[in-house]
């Protein structure tokens, strides 16, 4: 039955699809639907029939109660995929979300639907509602809300499924909102999803989106949510829901967060949403390319997918498409996890990476299917490895049967070499060692190197094996750090000599390839350090460490400093004299401010307790980082004034026992990039931080002395140019004005 209302006359018209008999739901839904637009009724068995469509701007399928085979006749699916092809706007709500597979628009259904769901077991009587990505909070579904949290149901609501997608995301849709609770946000369960269909646009609403019953202070917002979603899909509009998946589509969205004042602006950052580990580092036909994890579903981990981008200097980076996404029912249906890149025995580059298949993680490989690598082919033959060894036995919990995970692959005197990282049941972590003679076909060997739990950590992620000839060195993650030790490997196991730790704050997952002579490249991922929720409002998450040079030095110590490119970036300069530095009297660079720099200190100690550099320092010095070294040789990144935010971590970070050089003099190289700060000492270790000031002014920088004289030798500071897109003037001025050193 239509309904006739002056105030509706020009609103939407709507079919209510509906099988049988109303519900008390669907009843209760039909009359928030009449508020809003014109409203007839649609039996989907009519639509088997051949009924038209066409006089409708949205149909909404809104039901709370599960599917069942014979509950969408084919003759109706077929109907409402033309139109849709056609051009119209289609609302799916409860398990109504759970058909975009019938109706052709999605390969991937919700994973999460509980059908005995009662919030009252899990999250007592909080109100619930919807967590909307930053990047749609103007987006026509949202018009009418206010905030990004809008809660629309308490949730002790037994009337409401739970239906959102958790551990995979919709293959061609686009998430728009995941699901908060209280003051707790879900963003794993994505609620809100946007598609394009053919011509037309589908919008697909999971949980927290009923009617019935709802308590007079949640109508207001659940209508509003009602409102613009309805308004939204009769519109059309259909691209601003494709999923960004080309370098240009990602580009695109990079460009909508370049305000943000915590986004670096020369170190590689999402386009948007979450990344973490650099993988699958290679360089092919003269170009870098890095591959990292990413989840296109927001600024959260999970659903990993492999994003790409490319670059010829190691500083300019543009963005590819995204490289492997997880296959529906797969080996990798849950996540395509970390991994590497090596050329097979025929020249092409292959992925060795680790599949998430429920509680199973499991190697796979595939081979780039073009020279510019944005494209590759999966292995029928995946998983490559079909379970971990039985021996040693393999530490298990309550999401993994094995913590089996993360690749490293080398060829060497005609055979193939596989470390994958594990830990072990009775010690701690450990590398786990293949052979292979074709990358398909593995034989295990065993551990290379037990580690001890309390010392070395109780998993080793992202194990590698750099050699430096006559010595070689293991790196991996364990956790809480990045690890390496320093020893040989005879082909079955390595002997450890020396250890250490790599980076002392933030840094993990590094991963390295050898770039010819007698250095490595390596990259890690620098994690957040602010509140979750603080990263989904700002719609990222995760930056790359700058490309680090690794080596040896002559007297078998590890090395490590920013990439020499790095310098193609080096601007404005300001030199700071040799000079002693008296307590007290701090000396204020007022020329050498900015939030890009690259500052070289070197300097002596003398009768002094510690010399501080500071950074990000606000005018009247409420906003500051300083950076510390001690006369007991420690290295202190002091948070503590460094943002007035309280989403943003105040902890120090620090390096306990700072290497020495031979004459005592004390080198410092520190890399300032917006929210990231890195710290080298020595060129023999380092600290990675982050911090999130919060006044614009907050951009100086500041010499001090404590508790004695230091004795400045010499002070560099440089302003670094953007490096978000490729810079062919800069390129040619390469080692002639950059100063390299």
């Amino acid at each position: 039955m239509q309904v006739e209302d002056e105030e509706l006359k020009d609103s939407p018209r709507l079919g209510f699809l509906t099988s049988g008999e109303l519900t008390d739901e669907q009843r209760a839904a039909l009359d928030a639907a009449r508020e809003t637009a014109t409203v007839d009724r649609v039996l989907l068995d009519e639509l088997a029939d051949g009924i038209s469509l066409s006089s409708f701007d949205v149909l909404w399928w809104h039901r709370d109660s599960p599917l069942s085979g014979d509950t969408l006749p084919a003759g109706a699916a077929d109907a409402v995929t033309s139109y849709l092809d056609d051009g119209g706007g289609l609302l799916l709500s409860l398990y109504g979300l759970t058909a975009v597979e019938a109706l052709e628009i999605d390969p991937r259904s919700p994973d999460l639907v509980d059908e005995t769901y009662k919030p009252v077991h899990k999250w007592g009587q909080r109100p619930a509602g919807f967590l909307i990505g930053s990047r749609f909070t103007e987006d026509t579904v949202f018009d009418y809300c206010d905030g990004t949290r809008v809660h629309t149901q308490p949730s002790r609501s037994e009337a409401s499924p739970q239906v959102a997608y958790e551990k995979q995301v919709p293959k061609h849709g686009t998430v728009l909102a995941s699901a908060t609770v209280g003051d707790e946000d879900i963003p794993q369960e994505n609620s809100v999803i946007g598609w394009q269909v053919g011509a037309g646009t589908a919008v697909g609403i999971g949980q927290h989106f009923s009617f019935d019953g709802v308590p007079s202070e949640y109508r207001a917002p659940l209508q509003n949510v009602l409102r613009g979603a309805i308004e939204r899909v009769a519109e059309g509009e259909t691209a601003a829901y494709a999923r960004p998946r080309t370098g240009e589509e990602l580009a695109q969205i990079r460009a909508d967060l370049q305000d943000d004042p915590h986004r670096p602006s020369y170190h590689f950052a999402p386009p948007a949403n979450w990344m973490n580990d650099p993988n699958g580092l290679v360089k092919h036909d003269g170009e870098y390319h890095l591959f990292y994890q990413y989840n296109p579903a927001g600024p959260y981990h999970g659903s990993i997918h492999w994003g790409h981008a490319v670059s010829e200097d190691l500083v300019h980076w543009e963005d590819r498409s995204v490289a492997l996404e997880p296959d529906v029912g797969g080996p990798d249906q849950h996540g395509c996890w970390s991994g590497c890149t090596v050329l097979d025995d025929d020249g092409v580059p292959t992925f060795v990476y680790t599949g998430g298949d429920g509680r199973d993680q499991l190697p796979c490989l595939a081979r780039a299917a073009d020279s510019d690598l944005n494209s590759w082919v999966k292995s029928e033959r995946n998983p490559i490895i079909d379970e971990p060894p039985e021996q040693p036995t393999i530490l298990s919990n309550d999401d993994w049967n094995a913590e089996f995970r993360d690749h490293d692959v080398w060829k060497q005197d005609g055979t193939w070499y596989h470390l994958i990282g594990s830990g072990t049941e009775d010690g701690g972590g450990t590398a786990l060692l293949y052979r292979s003679d074709d990358l398909l076909d593995w034989s295990y060997v065993g551990p290379i190197l037990i580690g001890d739990r309390e010392e070395d950590g109780p998993i080793w992620e992202c194990p590698e094996l750099l050699d430096f000839g006559d010595r070689q060195m293991l790196q991996v993650s364990n956790y809480d750090k990045v690890a390496y030790f320093l020893g040989t490997f005879d082909g079955e196991s390595f002997d450890r000599e020396d250890s250490g730790t790599l980076d002392h704050g933030n840094y993990y997952a590094a991963q390295s390839i050898s770039d010819g002579g007698d250095r490595y490249l390596s990259w890690g991922w620098i994690r957040e350090d602010r509140s979750d929720s603080a990263q989904w409002d700002a719609g990222w998450s995760g930056v790359m460490s700058v490309p680090r040079s690794l080596s040896l030095s002559a007297d078998g110590s590890l090395e490590v400093r920013p990439a020499e490119e790095i310098a193609r970036l080096r601007d404005d300069r300001t030199a700071v004299d040799g000079q002693v530095l008296a307590p007290d009297e701090p000396l204020l660079c007022d020329e050498a401010s900015g939030d890009a720099l690259e500052i070289k200190l070197e300097f002596e100690l003398g009768d002094a307790d510690a010399f501080e550099l500071v950074v990000a320092r606000s005018d009247d010095g409420e906003e500051r980082t300083p950076i510390r070294y001690t006369d007991d040789d420690q290295l202190i990144v002091d948070r503590d004034d460094s943002s007035l935010s309280d989403a943003a971590s105040a902890e120090p970070q620090s390096i306990d026992e700072a290497p020495q050089t031979d004459d005592g003099v004390v080198n410092l190289r520190v890399l300032v990039d917006a929210s990231v700060v890195e710290v080298f000492v020595n060129g023999r270790t380092c600290v990675s931080s982050r911090i999130y000031p919060t006044r614009p002014d907050s951009t100086g920088v500041a010499l001090r002395a404590i508790g004695g004289n230091v004795d400045l030798h010499s002070g560099d500071v440089w302003t670094l140019n953007q490096a978000a897109v490729r810079n062919s003037e800069a390129e040619a001025s390469f080692g002639t004005e950059a100063g390299l050193d």
